[in-house]
């Protein structure tokens, strides 16, 4: 069986990709090989339950997938948003650490980013650039929403920027801060909101080195 080409259908055409993937694993029918493998020990992963009350982190991925199939028709690619959904989380595989008394997960998106090229070279994926590309950079700038809003040493306006998938990585920030556990109308809202800064954000800075190179008549990089 060709799982990449099962997984994409089910990602694509599911209104809830999670049933598939969760029936597959209560079936044992869930590929235990690498690179799929991969994703499926994110079961044995936990979270930090204040931030995470859903559980380990393969359930937070099915309710990210979830959220992502609502919103996909809305990306620039369909086929590599829901990949990119799939795989947001997977460095949290190696980076999840109990620190006094936390568990915490620094630098998971650029470990993951490392780990989503590394799943997608060994199925040759990579030679595919342009899939390849936007699920790479998704995976290492989805926590840029939460580095952008609380202006901290993190964000990373100009690789956000220069990634030129600014809507999409907004995109999957609101999934992947829906798809964990059940929030208030005021919570969804203000994480809607959230999106809106940082996109408002992306913007200002697109303007502000516009008019730099303008003013300086330097070339806008």
């Amino acid at each position: 069986m060709n799982y990449f080409e099962e997984f994409t259908k089910h990602l694509l055409e599911d209104e809830k990709p999670s049933i598939y993937f969760n029936n597959l694993v209560e079936s044992n029918g869930y590929p235990d090989i690498y690179p799929y493998n991969m994703v499926l020990k994110l079961k044995n992963v936990e979270q930090n339950p204040k931030h995470h009350p859903e559980g380990n982190v393969w359930i937070h991925t099915m309710m990210v997938i979830d959220e992502a199939a609502k919103r996909r028709d809305r990306s620039k690619e369909p086929k590599g948003f829901m990949w990119a959904a799939f795989l947001h989380d997977i460095g949290k595989l190696t980076t999840t650490k109990l620190r006094r008394g936390y568990l915490t997960a620094y630098d998971h998106d650029k470990v993951g980013a490392r780990m989503a090229e590394e799943f997608l070279t060994h199925l040759k994926l990579h030679e595919d650039k342009g899939f390849y590309d936007y699920v790479v950079n998704l995976v290492r700038l989805h926590m840029q929403i939460l580095f952008v809003v609380k202006n901290n040493e993190f964000a990373d306006l100009n690789r956000v920027v220069k990634s030129g998938y600014i809507e999409d990585i907004g995109l999957l920030g609101i999934c992947d801060r829906l798809g964990r556990g059940p929030k208030t109308e005021e919570e969804v809202r203000k994480e809607e909101r959230n999106i809106e800064i940082f996109l408002e954000r992306c913007q200002n800075y697109i303007d502000k080195r516009k008019r730099m190179a303008e003013t300086y008549n330097l070339p806008e990089k």
